[in-house]
Protein backbone atom coordinates (compact mmCIF):
# COMPACT_ATOMS: atom_id res chain seq x y z
CA UNK A 1 0.00 0.00 0.00
CA UNK A 2 1.28 3.47 -0.84
CA UNK A 3 1.80 6.10 1.78
CA UNK A 4 0.06 9.43 1.09
CA UNK A 5 3.27 11.23 0.01
CA UNK A 6 4.15 8.49 -2.51
CA UNK A 7 0.61 8.56 -3.87
CA UNK A 8 0.91 12.34 -4.15
CA UNK A 9 3.98 12.00 -6.37
CA UNK A 10 2.33 9.30 -8.49
CA UNK A 11 -0.76 11.48 -8.91
CA UNK A 12 1.34 14.40 -10.20
CA UNK A 13 3.74 12.30 -12.30
CA UNK A 14 0.81 11.04 -14.38
CA UNK A 15 0.26 14.53 -15.83
CA UNK A 16 3.78 15.98 -15.91
CA UNK A 17 5.66 16.15 -19.18
CA UNK A 18 8.97 17.71 -20.23
CA UNK A 19 7.21 20.90 -21.37
CA UNK A 20 5.14 21.28 -18.17
CA UNK A 21 5.27 24.05 -15.59
CA UNK A 22 5.12 22.83 -11.99
CA UNK A 23 4.94 24.54 -8.62
CA UNK A 24 6.11 23.55 -5.15
CA UNK A 25 4.20 25.81 -2.77
CA UNK A 26 6.16 24.67 0.29
CA UNK A 27 9.80 24.04 -0.65
CA UNK A 28 10.95 22.63 2.69
CA UNK A 29 14.01 20.43 2.23
CA UNK A 30 13.60 20.34 -1.54
CA UNK A 31 12.35 16.80 -2.00
CA UNK A 32 9.18 17.78 -3.86
CA UNK A 33 11.01 20.49 -5.81
CA UNK A 34 13.56 17.89 -6.99
CA UNK A 35 10.79 15.41 -7.85
CA UNK A 36 9.00 18.03 -9.96
CA UNK A 37 12.21 19.34 -11.56
CA UNK A 38 13.09 15.86 -12.79
CA UNK A 39 9.81 15.71 -14.74
CA UNK A 40 8.90 19.27 -15.72
CA UNK A 41 10.37 22.00 -17.90
CA UNK A 42 10.32 24.54 -15.06
CA UNK A 43 9.46 24.53 -11.37
CA UNK A 44 8.57 27.51 -9.22
CA UNK A 45 9.29 26.71 -5.57
CA UNK A 46 8.23 28.88 -2.63
CA UNK A 47 9.22 29.08 1.01
CA UNK A 48 9.47 31.82 3.63
CA UNK A 49 12.61 30.39 5.25
CA UNK A 50 16.13 30.96 3.92
CA UNK A 51 17.11 27.56 5.32
CA UNK A 52 14.58 25.92 2.99
CA UNK A 53 16.01 27.72 -0.03
CA UNK A 54 19.57 26.69 0.95
CA UNK A 55 18.59 23.05 1.53
CA UNK A 56 16.73 22.95 -1.78
CA UNK A 57 19.63 24.55 -3.68
CA UNK A 58 21.94 21.88 -2.26
CA UNK A 59 19.55 19.07 -3.16
CA UNK A 60 19.06 20.29 -6.72
CA UNK A 61 22.82 20.76 -7.20
CA UNK A 62 23.48 17.19 -6.01
CA UNK A 63 21.03 15.94 -8.62
CA UNK A 64 22.23 18.26 -11.39
CA UNK A 65 18.80 19.87 -11.75
CA UNK A 66 18.83 23.51 -12.88
CA UNK A 67 15.23 24.17 -13.94
CA UNK A 68 13.81 25.40 -10.62
CA UNK A 69 13.29 29.00 -9.62
CA UNK A 70 13.59 29.14 -5.82
CA UNK A 71 11.54 31.97 -4.38
CA UNK A 72 12.01 33.28 -0.83
CA UNK A 73 8.43 34.42 -0.38
CA UNK A 74 5.08 33.10 0.80
CA UNK A 75 3.07 30.89 -1.54
CA UNK A 76 0.17 33.35 -1.36
CA UNK A 77 2.26 35.62 -3.64
CA UNK A 78 2.32 33.09 -6.49
CA UNK A 79 0.66 35.63 -8.79
CA UNK A 80 3.71 37.93 -8.49
CA UNK A 81 5.98 35.25 -9.98
CA UNK A 82 3.92 32.89 -12.14
CA UNK A 83 1.90 34.09 -15.12
CA UNK A 84 1.87 30.89 -17.15
CA UNK A 85 -0.40 27.84 -16.87
CA UNK A 86 0.59 25.31 -14.19
CA UNK A 87 0.34 21.58 -14.91
CA UNK A 88 1.07 20.27 -11.41
CA UNK A 89 1.46 21.75 -7.93
CA UNK A 90 2.12 20.43 -4.45
CA UNK A 91 1.79 21.61 -0.86
CA UNK A 92 3.19 20.02 2.29
CA UNK A 93 1.39 21.91 5.03
CA UNK A 94 2.78 22.27 8.53
CA UNK A 95 6.38 23.16 9.35
CA UNK A 96 9.86 22.52 8.01
CA UNK A 97 11.23 19.35 9.61
CA UNK A 98 14.40 19.93 11.67
CA UNK A 99 13.82 23.69 11.72
CA UNK A 100 11.89 26.27 13.75
CA UNK A 101 8.56 24.55 14.48
CA UNK A 102 6.95 27.88 15.31
CA UNK A 103 7.08 28.82 11.61
CA UNK A 104 4.06 27.04 10.15
CA UNK A 105 1.79 27.35 7.16
CA UNK A 106 -1.33 29.35 8.01
CA UNK A 107 -4.95 28.86 6.91
CA UNK A 108 -5.45 32.31 5.36
CA UNK A 109 -2.28 32.34 3.24
CA UNK A 110 -2.68 28.67 2.30
CA UNK A 111 -6.25 29.20 1.06
CA UNK A 112 -5.18 32.31 -0.86
CA UNK A 113 -2.37 30.32 -2.51
CA UNK A 114 -4.65 27.37 -3.33
CA UNK A 115 -7.13 29.72 -4.98
CA UNK A 116 -4.46 31.42 -7.10
CA UNK A 117 -2.94 28.08 -8.11
CA UNK A 118 -6.32 26.63 -9.08
CA UNK A 119 -6.92 29.71 -11.28
CA UNK A 120 -3.61 29.03 -13.08
CA UNK A 121 -4.02 25.26 -13.25
CA UNK A 122 -4.39 23.89 -16.77
CA UNK A 123 -7.40 21.73 -17.61
CA UNK A 124 -6.19 18.24 -16.70
CA UNK A 125 -3.69 19.76 -14.27
CA UNK A 126 -3.43 18.53 -10.71
CA UNK A 127 -2.82 19.87 -7.22
CA UNK A 128 -1.79 17.69 -4.32
CA UNK A 129 -1.99 18.88 -0.72
CA UNK A 130 -0.27 16.88 2.01
CA UNK A 131 -1.81 17.91 5.31
CA UNK A 132 0.32 17.56 8.43
CA UNK A 133 -1.73 18.76 11.37
CA UNK A 134 -0.17 17.34 14.54
CA UNK A 135 1.12 20.73 15.68
CA UNK A 136 -0.42 23.80 17.27
CA UNK A 137 -2.61 25.49 14.65
CA UNK A 138 -2.59 22.43 12.40
CA UNK A 139 -6.21 21.49 13.08
CA UNK A 140 -7.39 24.96 12.07
CA UNK A 141 -5.54 24.77 8.75
CA UNK A 142 -6.70 21.20 8.11
CA UNK A 143 -10.33 22.16 8.68
CA UNK A 144 -10.04 25.31 6.53
CA UNK A 145 -8.49 23.42 3.61
CA UNK A 146 -11.02 20.59 3.77
CA UNK A 147 -13.91 23.07 3.93
CA UNK A 148 -12.51 25.00 0.95
CA UNK A 149 -11.98 21.89 -1.18
CA UNK A 150 -15.43 20.49 -0.38
CA UNK A 151 -16.97 23.68 -1.79
CA UNK A 152 -15.15 23.54 -5.14
CA UNK A 153 -17.65 23.10 -8.00
CA UNK A 154 -17.78 19.44 -9.08
CA UNK A 155 -18.21 20.45 -12.72
CA UNK A 156 -14.80 22.12 -12.64
CA UNK A 157 -12.79 20.07 -10.14
CA UNK A 158 -12.54 16.43 -9.13
CA UNK A 159 -11.39 16.08 -5.52
CA UNK A 160 -10.27 13.08 -3.50
CA UNK A 161 -9.11 12.39 0.04
CA UNK A 162 -6.56 9.67 0.86
CA UNK A 163 -6.25 9.16 4.60
CA UNK A 164 -5.00 6.47 7.01
CA UNK A 165 -7.89 5.21 9.12
CA UNK A 166 -6.25 3.15 11.86
CA UNK A 167 -3.25 5.30 12.84
CA UNK A 168 -2.96 7.36 15.97
CA UNK A 169 -1.12 10.65 16.53
CA UNK A 170 -2.65 12.69 13.69
CA UNK A 171 -1.13 10.95 10.65
CA UNK A 172 -0.72 13.15 7.58
CA UNK A 173 -3.16 12.70 4.73
CA UNK A 174 -3.52 13.72 1.11
CA UNK A 175 -6.06 15.88 -0.71
CA UNK A 176 -5.94 15.60 -4.51
CA UNK A 177 -7.56 18.01 -6.96
CA UNK A 178 -7.79 17.75 -10.73
CA UNK A 179 -9.10 20.57 -12.93
CA UNK A 180 -11.76 19.22 -15.30
CA UNK A 181 -12.62 22.37 -17.25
Amino acid sequence: MKRPLHLSHDFLAEVLEKDSIALDATMGNGNDTAFLAALAKKVYAFDVQERAVQKTQERLAQLGLENAQLILDGHQHVDKYVDEPIRAAIFNLGYLPSADKSIITMPDTTLEAIGKILERLEVGGRLSIMIYYGHEGGDMEKDAVLDYVKKLPQETFATMLYQPLNQVNTPPFLVMIEKLK
